[in-house]
């Protein structure tokens, strides 16, 4: 029997009957039983619209996460960008802990996770943006990689403390770290301010030669990437 006050289609009705057990009790225990009864439909149908149990978890977290990753309107400033973008990921593992332990933890050797690479394709969209205005010190993927494994670490830290004794400055502590250890000391004034270097030169023109590599061979413009990229990383030799 449909439970009360549910409308829509049964594909929806099971997603939604399967996120309420697993964000009482975690995907372990989940029951398709349990999902098709609160749905009101019978076990084929799950089935039939998700293959498996595993199939119907992985589409609720899917759908979970793609609400998440639904970007916010644009501040034009691609640094306060990535610090709102910080923030609402730690509160959606706070607001939805089993979820996002089930996004993170469960994770498999040399396999990228496919239903967070869109959250990742963003962070760096926004960091190719803060190349391009000369505010990187770091390669676009790099940077990429060190804020997003700041990110999970401290979202998956302050899940396991008590609601109660939770440290949220945390949170603004490690944020603040991550991007300083990637932007220029100027990254929040306008990018004409930010100090000229020899890595930070390459990390703009690479990023601007992403964008239009009109007048170029594909040949040339392998060639220049790789320079750039070359003097993006290396160290000036002191004195």
């Amino acid at each position: 029997m449909r439970p009360r006050g549910q409308s829509g289609s049964a594909r929806d009705r099971l997603l939604l009957a399967a996120a309420e057990l697993m964000d009482a009790a975690g995907a372990d225990t989940l029951s398709t039983r349990a999902v098709c009864e609160r749905a009101g439909v019978q076990a084929p149908t799950l089935y039939h619209h998700f293959g498996s149990k595993q199939g119907l978890i992985d589409a609720v977290i899917n759908h979970g996460f793609t609400q998440y990753v639904q970007p916010p309107s644009s501040s034009g400033d691609p640094v306060n960008d990535i610090r709102h973008g910080w923030d609402r990921h730690v509160q959606f593992g706070l607001d939805h802990p089993a979820f996002y332990a089930l996004l993170y933890g469960r994770v498999e050797p040399g396999r990228p996770c496919a239903i967070t690479a869109p959250a990742h394709a963003m962070l760096r969209d926004l960091l190719t943006v803060a190349a391009r205005q000369g505010l990187l010190t770091a390669p676009v993927d790099d940077a990429a990689e060190q804020i997003l494994a700041a990110n999970i670490g401290v979202t998956l830290s302050l899940i396991t403390q008590p609601p109660d004794d939770r440290d949220m400055a945390l949170s603004d502590r490690v944020r603040d770290a991550a991007l300083a250890a990637v932007l220029t000391s100027t990254a929040k004034q306008t990018p004409q301010a930010a100090p000229a270097s020899r890595s930070g030169a390459a990390l703009t023109l690479r990023a601007l030669l992403d964008d239009d590599p009109s007048g170029l061979t594909s040949g040339e413009n392998a060639l220049l990437c790789e320079l750039l990229d070359r003097l993006a990383t290396a160290r000036t030799d002191a004195g």
